[in-house]
């Protein structure tokens, strides 16, 4: 089966910055678009960046300019660099990833990992 397995969370001060990475692995034909989405306490969950096979981006208006989204194709990785962090940015991550398995297409998520920006 396929799983995305999530790191770099943690504890940082506003102004700061963390780098979060997810491996995807598993029986894997093709990852087509990955991305990072997150949800505050009491809140839905909101796309925060996504990034397609060719390497086209989109971010939500409050990250533009202070996060970056990349990935490596031969590693099924996607990464999020997150600069310049808000209290607001307080949320858990989760990674998702639209990936083509030896026995079908679907859409997976990671476990979530949690980023606390402190004031």
């Amino acid at each position: 089966q396929v799983q995305l397995v999530e790191s770099g969370g943690g504890l940082v001060q506003a102004g700061g910055f963390l780098r979060l990475s997810c491996a995807a692995s598993g029986r894997i034909v093709r990852t087509n678009a990955m991305g990072w989405y997150r949800q505050a306490p009491g809140k839905q969950r909101e796309m925060v960046a996504t990034i397609t096979s060719g390497g086209s981006t989109t971010y939500a208006d409050s990250v533009k300019g202070r996060f970056t989204i990349s990935r490596d194709n031969a590693k099924n990785t996607v990464y999020l660099q997150m600069n310049s962090l808000k209290p607001e940015d307080t949320a858990v991550y989760y990674c998702n990833a639209d990936i083509q398995s030896y026995y079908r297409r679907s859409d997976y998520w990671g476990q979530g990992t949690q980023v606390t920006v402190s004031s």
